[in-house]
């Protein structure tokens, strides 16, 4: 049978009927490295210059931003939901949820590189991307530049945030490694990515009622030595938002982000249940200690893991808002 030329005018329509259809079926896009390239181009020089001198003063800045990625990124995806504050339609946001309050902190930090950026860049750039730029720069200068990458950005703002949510879906440092393996695993994320995040615990502090329960009040494996100087800084009825000192999370090397912690993990010197259930499986112990023992390994890894968290659930195109301000969405 003779092919039969379709009309031009036929062609067109059917063109504009799949453009139709495909801009109803994809309301986002994916993210891309130099997002803001043509929007605003200062954005990242920006995002980094701040960071600059917030690690400058005070290093646990840097890892406030690491966590914050985390802790935003795994409930709600990376929409800067945990940034929000509470308010009479929506009292109970995630910032107030136990696994964020009294610990998480950076947000007057993240409010600082928004109101630069405002100034620059007027209702261009969105707080998910600030806080992925900021984990980005933070890993950084506290790695000296070896941990080096490119975020991809275009994420929009989320305009529901509930203290119910981090409940379901940050594991606690109690947990064991079926628990943490299983709260991965539903976001997109494997067994190796949850291995090399966990070197993040390379630097920070942690508040003793994250661990005093575990370790120091009944028998566990941790190292003598460490329980003994923990036992002399923490009180044995630490509770969150009570009498709860902090203590370094590396005492080794607590102000440089590097593969130190798989080392600790491997000398029973880690704070977290969490952190020691890594050596429970022959095959993240061996991934512990492929990560202590090769120069490079972690750090290689790490980035692509970032990238790959900093992805999750994202909202993009038409989806969610860019907000004026990081703590309050748009009306």
């Amino acid at each position: 049978m003779a092919a039969v030329a379709a009309k031009p005018h036929v062609l067109v329509a059917c063109a504009l009927l799949l453009l139709a259809v495909g801009c109803q079926a994809s309301p986002f896009w994916p993210l891309e490295i130099g997002y803001y390239h043509d929007k605003c181009p200062q954005a990242e020089a920006v995002v980094k210059g701040v960071m600059e001198k917030a690690i400058s003063q005070n290093p646990g800045n840097g890892a406030a931003m690491i966590r914050m990625l985390f802790h935003d990124c795994f409930v709600e995806g990376c929409d800067a939901s945990v940034l929000l504050d509470p308010t009479p339609f929506s009292p109970t946001p995630e910032k107030l949820s136990p696994p964020n309050d009294p610990t998480l902190r950076g947000f007057e930090l993240i409010d600082a590189i928004k109101d630069a950026l405002e100034v620059a860049c007027p209702g261009v750039v969105s707080c998910a991307d600030i806080v992925a730029f900021a984990a980005r720069d933070a890993s950084c200068i506290l790695s000296r530049g070896k941990v080096n990458f490119q975020m991809p950005s275009g994420r929009r703002d989320g305009t529901f945030s509930n203290a119910s949510e981090p409940l379901k879906f940050l594991a606690p440092p109690t947990s064991n490694l079926s628990d943490l393996v299983a709260s991965f695993v539903i976001k997109g994320l494997n067994t190796e990515d949850l291995v090399v995040l966990s070197g993040a615990h390379t630097i920070g502090r942690s508040h003793c009622s994250s661990f005093v329960s575990d370790h120091l009040n009944t028998p566990s494996d941790i190292n003598g030595g460490l329980a003994a100087f923990l036992r002399g800084q923490c009180p044995a009825d630490a509770t969150p938002g009570g009498k709860d000192p902090t203590v370094m999370q590396d005492v080794v090397t607590s102000n440089k982000l590097d593969r130190q912690y798989y080392k600790n993990v491997l000398s029973r010197t880690v704070l977290f249940t969490s952190d020691a259930a890594l050596m429970t499986s022959a095959e993240t112990a061996r991934m512990v200690v492929e990560n202590a023992k090769i120069p490079g390994w972690w750090e290689d890894k790490f980035e692509k893991a970032m990238v790959k968290m900093a992805g999750i659930e994202v909202k993009t195109g038409y989806q969610g808002q860019i907000r004026k301000k990081c703590r309050a969405i748009n009306h």
